[in-house]
This record gives structure tokens, C-alpha cells and sequence, in this order.
């Protein structure tokens, strides 16, 4: 029977990351994976050139029943440090967009360079190995694999959440917490498109494709990022966003020219040229297939001239006040997180070890943190790795 001092369960970002802390600290460790490549979702992020931290990174991007839980582990390896990391091995990368750093290159470069850092460590890497069972012992765990079990003090799980099951994703982290006795958050896919009605699908149908920069609020939750219709609801980096803090059956609202004051707009068009039909006014502003749609659901018509109050209140509320209820979202299927999960009451926030449990730990997507689109997921992948990794 084989023993190691760690035995990791997922070869992601959050447990590549443990596993090389680990190793590095002399520590003899396993990292086992069902999957047959490690770092699957990290090299499908960002379009393939992994968007692997924010610089913006604050514990406030994140959502959890516990906000303050991630603090610690956040601080203690912040963006700069991965930035490090990436620079050592000379990894170029970009800032795109609102402190989203991207590689220059293929996300492969990230995934190259955890591994690297897994063989500094002396760390063994299998993979298509599931873990058939886990058994709890007055010494620490045994893991059942095909090839035989293995013993260890410490066992980390970091499988991550239901996302994406094309890629492999499974309920493994609730499983074991179950089986263990650990409360979980119930888990919901998160970063994920809105979806409509059919009815308000046939009236939007047109849209599909077409995009916009908007501001899209959700309660006190307000994000303004671009907005892309789809032949399903609603997707884009706004909405996307707005999704996790979103509940069923209740309305979210959407800004389509956030930039753009519509009411003074209007009145400083109209004065230049009153002639102008208000469908060909609007579609210097918005998409013309958007600006139809404003037309239709208003029943404005006519030239900027005949426009009156009444109109013109009724073409800013659909502009800048856009109210629309989704009736669900596209699911794990399509989500790019999972919220939710491991009940953070349950874990220390200094190494993310189960209070009541002793040696078992949680880490990553599995835990319920779950931060904004933008590379703060993968942050808290890399911190909470670290902060476990530094602990066993």
C-alpha cells in the first residue's frame, strides 16, 4: 500500500496549486485526476489564453453566505504574487480589459508552469484515476484507486463545483462532504446567460447577435459590461455578472446606452433636425434591429418633432429602464462557475481544513466563494491552494 504525507483529488487550478505549495514545503504528495489532462477549464479560459487573475482583486468580488471568510487566504497570496510566478517563467501576458490579465500566448503556458512547479516539488501526478472510495481512519484517509489504495494524513479536494460537465465537472466535492458530515451551501450554476419565455423570445427573436455596452442593476448589484442577445435570452459579460446575484421570478434592469443622457439627447437631436424620424434617431444611438424593438414595444412613430412628453418619457424608460423578468438561466451546461457549495462555517479560513474533521480539507470552486467574471475565480483558485498547501 502506498502512503503520501498529501493526496490531492483534482489536478485544476486550486489543486495544482496546493499540491506544488505542498511539495515545495518537502512534503510527499499525490494529485490524482479522472480526467486525462490537468488544468481542463484553465485552458478554455479566456477564448484559450486563460484570463488567470484581476488585479482589482478585493475580498468584495466575491459572493459567499460568509464574506469575510475569504480575506484571509486572499491576502496572503494577492495578484501580485501570481503575477510573480507568471513573470519567473517569463509567461508575456495583457491587460485587457478592468484588470483582466491575460497570457499573450495559449493558457497551455499556465497549465506548463503549474506543472513545473509540481515536479519542483517532487509531486506525483495520475491521471484517468478516479477515486472509487475514502475511508477515515485513526491515521488520516485511505483512497480507493483502481490500481490499489493509498494512505494519508491529509487529504485535499479540489474538484471544483457542477460547471461545464463537458469538461468533466462532477458533484465529487459534495459527495465527500456528505459523506463526512460537512454542510454544503446548495449549489447553483453562476456566470451563466439568462433565459426568456417564449413569448418574449419571439418578440426579441431579430436580436440575436446583436450587442451593446449596458448597464445592467439587480437590487443594489449594478454592472456595466457588454450585453449580447441570444437566441435563448440574454448573455454578455453584464449579464453574466448579474446572474449570480440574480433569483428566479424576479426582474432585472437593463440600461442599453448607459453612456448617453436619452432624455437630453432626444431634445438636442430634435433641435438640429426635427424631421428626422425617431427610428433613424435611435439607430444612431443603438443597433438599428435594437432600435426597431424600442420603436415596436413604445408604438412611437413619426418624425423628432411630433415627439411629446408622453413619448419621450416612453422611448428613455424603454432605453435606459429596460425591465425584463427571465424566467431561468442556461444551467451548468453553459455556466462558468458553480455558487455555492462547501458551507465556509465548516472550514478555516487560515488553511481551509474542516473544523471537525481533522486532515480533511476543501479547496477552490468546491467552496462557497465564488467571485465575479474577470479571473477573480481563478485568484481565489490559487490563494485557497496556496493557504492549504502552506498548512499541511
Amino acid at each position: 500500500m502506498r502512503s503520501f504525507d498529501v493526496v490531492v483529488i483534482g489536478a485544476g487550478a486550486a489543486g495544482m496549486m496546493c499540491a506544488a505549495t505542498a511539495g515545495q514545503r518537502g512534503r510527499s504528495v499525490l494529485i490524482v485526476d479522472h480526467a486525462e489532462a490537468p488544468g481542463k477549464k484553465i485552458r478554455i479560459s479566456g477564448g484559450g489564453r486563460c484570463n488567470f487573475t484581476n488585479i482589482h482583486t478585493t475580498p468584495q468580488s466575491f459572493l459567499s453566505q460568509n464574506p469575510k471568510f475569504a480575506i484571509s487566504a486572499l491576502k496572503r497570496y494577492r495578484p501580485a504574487d501570481f503575477i510573480g510566478l507568471v513573470e519567473r517563467y517569463c509567461i508575456a501576458y495583457h491587460e485587457k480589459t478592468l484588470g483582466q490579465l491575460f497570457c499573450d500566448g495559449s493558457a497551455q503556458q499556465i497549465i506548463d508552469m503549474l506543472l513545473d512547479e509540481m515536479k519542483a516539488g517532487g509531486v506525483t501526478l495520475e491521471l484517468g484515476v478516479g477515486a472509487e472510495a475514502i475511508e477515515r481512519t485513526d491515521n488520516g484517509y485511505i483512497l480507493r484507486l483502481p490500481d490499489g489504495p493509498v494512505t494519508s494524513p491529509a487529504l485535499v479536494i479540489a474538484t471544483g463545483g457542477k460547471s461545464i460537465p463537458k469538461m468533466g465537472a462532477t458533484g465529487f466535492a459534495y459527495q465527500v462532504a456528505t459523506q463526512f458530515n460537512v454542510p454544503i451551501v446548495t449549489p447553483r450554476p453562476g456566470l451563466v446567460p439568462l433565459t426568456f419565455e417564449p413569448g418574449m423570445l419571439d418578440r426579441l427573436r431579430g436580436l440575436a447577435g446583436v450587442s451593446v455596452d449596458a448597464q445592467v442593476s439587480y437590487g443594489k448589484t449594478v454592472f456595466r459590461e457588454g450585453l449580447l442577445f441570444t437566441h435563448r435570452g440574454l448573455s454578455g459579460p453584464s449579464i453574466l455578472q448579474i446572474s449570480s446575484y440574480w433569483r428566479e421570478g424576479n426582474p432585472v434592469s437593463v440600461d442599453l446606452a448607459p453612456q448617453t443622457d436619452i432624455g437630453q439627447w432626444l431634445a438636442d437631436v430634435r433641435t438640429r433636425n426635427g424631421k428626422q424620424s425617431v427610428l433613424n434617431a435611435l439607430a444612431e444611438l443603438l443597433p438599428r434591429r435594437l432600435a426597431e424593438l424600442v420603436i415596436a414595444e413604445t408604438g412611437i412613430a413619426g418624425n423628432l418633432a411630433d415627439l411629446g412628453r408622453k413619448g419621450m418619457d416612453a422611448i428613455i424608460s424603454a432605453v435606459s429602464g429596460w425591465r425584463v423578468k427571465p424566467v431561468g438561466t442556461e444551467g451548468y451546461r453553459t455556466a462558468e462557475v458553480t455558487l455555492g457549495g462547501i458551507d465556509t462555517a465548516a472550514l478555516s479560513s487560515k488553511d481551509m481544513q474542516v473544523k471537525a474533521v481533522p486532515g480533511l480539507y476543501f479547496i477552490g470552486e468546491a467552496v462557497d466563494v465564488t467571485g465575479w467574471l474577470g479571473g477573480y475565480n481563478f485568484q481565489w483558485a490559487w490563494a485557497s491552494g496556496k493557504a492549504a498547501g502552506l498548512a499541511i
